[in-house]
């Protein structure tokens, strides 16, 4: 079980020196933590998934009393987290509005913008306009090309690769091209350059919305994907709350994955981790030393690729207890005027059918010493509504999305 507890980079500032009166939000995304399936659901093969109130039922009980006493269990059926009868937050659910049920898809829409046709998506892995101008750049033909799981295909092909030197190129019911390359074979600078030559090619009708640097290590039979996964995604079409927040002039500070889902666009500022869980709950303690206005976005990816996708229920569990715990210390640096917000982009249900996301509600737990508690939010039409409380609670009245806010029915002012 990893344990979050943040490392010796952590830098906090003193609270004698922290500015008072500068509003903050602070937003964690627990990748894949949805909360039971969408209407449309069954659309996407996900008619039954319901990620936490699953994995609660298979493990007998998730002790998590933090998110309890903040409504989760208030959200959905969820073993261990009874409904609180005064929740510490405003809480409520959220429904995607755009189609997909993807990272990018997610992430944008709780930025405040909503795509009106899905990312494509190869099932049968990608045509011959693709891959072969992509064989041509790169001086070498590849492997693969197919759907798969990513610890299956390395597990498959890994040595074929390690003769051959040929990458290992695969995607997944997401928009993703994923290329993986064993370290001792390709350099993690010429991994990412092929992925930067992918991701020039991959535009208008296969404008896929990530490529992935997949490095992995190890021998046949034992091998294991590395730290140094990097996503090149799209570029957003049009601005996001975080366009919004850096053009006021206030700091956008993302911790892992964030940056490169909206290729950088409307970030001022990275914490840069290697890792998953520990270190990003590391990352978001340091983020909230040094940044005191604006906005800190982290995504716990490990609920996602080490669990969700692996069905792996008890390990998801164990994940989602160690950030219970992390919670406490969390509390111990919220400022007056911090507005924290815990969802999720998607759902990634592991007792589901298949090791794909799944298309689900994901929970809104909404709290700060200057917001009312126990306020339901009822049912949110899209994540998008997310975006537009931010800006509304950051004062930024130029910024647009398309979502609703919901400020008002948290605010005491």
């Amino acid at each position: 079980m990893t344990k979050l507890t943040p490392g010796p980079k952590t830098k906090l500032l003193p609270s004698s020196r922290v500015p008072t009166f500068r509003r903050r939000v602070v937003l964690i995304v627990l990748d894949g933590a949805g909360i039971g399936a969408l209407p449309d659901a069954g659309l996407y093969g996900d008619q039954c998934a319901a990620t936490l109130p699953r994995i609660s039922r298979v493990v007998n009980g998730i002790k998590i009393p933090q998110l309890t006493a903040l409504g989760l269990g208030n959200l959905a059926t969820i073993l261990g987290a009874p409904p609180s009868p005064s929740p510490r937050s405003s809480y409520g659910s959220m429904a995607m509005a755009s189609p997909g049920k993807d990272t990018t898809t997610g992430h944008w829409e709780l930025a405040g913008l909503i795509i009106k046709e899905p990312f494509p998506v190869y099932p049968e892995g990608f045509p011959s306009e693709v891959i072969e101008p992509f064989k041509k750049a790169i001086g070498r033909d590849i492997l693969g090309n197919y759907p798969a799981s990513g610890t299956e295909i390395i597990h498959d092909l890994g040595e074929q690769h390690l003769k051959s030197g040929k990458p290992i190129v695969y995607t997944s019911a997401d928009s993703v091209f994923q290329i993986a390359a064993h370290r001792e074979m390709v350099s993690l600078d010429e991994l990412y350059r092929w992925c930067e030559i992918a991701r020039n090619l991959l535009t208008g009708k296969h404008g896929v919305s990530r490529v992935i640097a997949r490095p992995f290590t190890g021998t046949p039979g034992n091998f294991i994907r590395t730290r140094e996964r990097k996503d090149f995604a799209l570029r957003p079409p049009r601005p996001t709350v975080l366009d919004w927040i850096s053009r006021a002039g206030k700091e956008v500070a993302t911790v892992g994955k964030v940056k490169d889902i909206f290729a950088g666009q409307g970030v001022t500022k990275e914490v840069s981790v290697k890792g998953g869980n520990p270190e990003i709950a590391s990352g978001i303690i340091e983020a909230m030393g040094e940044v005191h206005e604006g906005l800190i976005w982290a995504t716990l990816v490990d609920f996602d690729t080490l669990y969700g996708h692996r069905n792996d229920a008890k390990g998801f569990a164990e994940a989602l207890e160690e950030f219970d715990k992390f919670l406490l210390l969390l509390n111990e640096h919220i400022q007056p005027d911090d507005l924290v917000i815990i969802t999720a982009d998607h759902g990634c249900d592991p007792t589901w059918i298949g090791t794909d996301h799944t298309r689900e509600y994901v929970p809104l737990l909404a709290w700060g010493e200057k917001i009312r508690k126990g306020v339901p939010l009822g049912t949110r039409k899209t994540l998008a509504d997310l975006g537009a409380t931010v800006l509304d609670y950051l004062c930024l009245t130029e910024g647009k999305t398309d979502g609703d806010s919901f400020w008002k029915d948290i605010s005491w002012e």
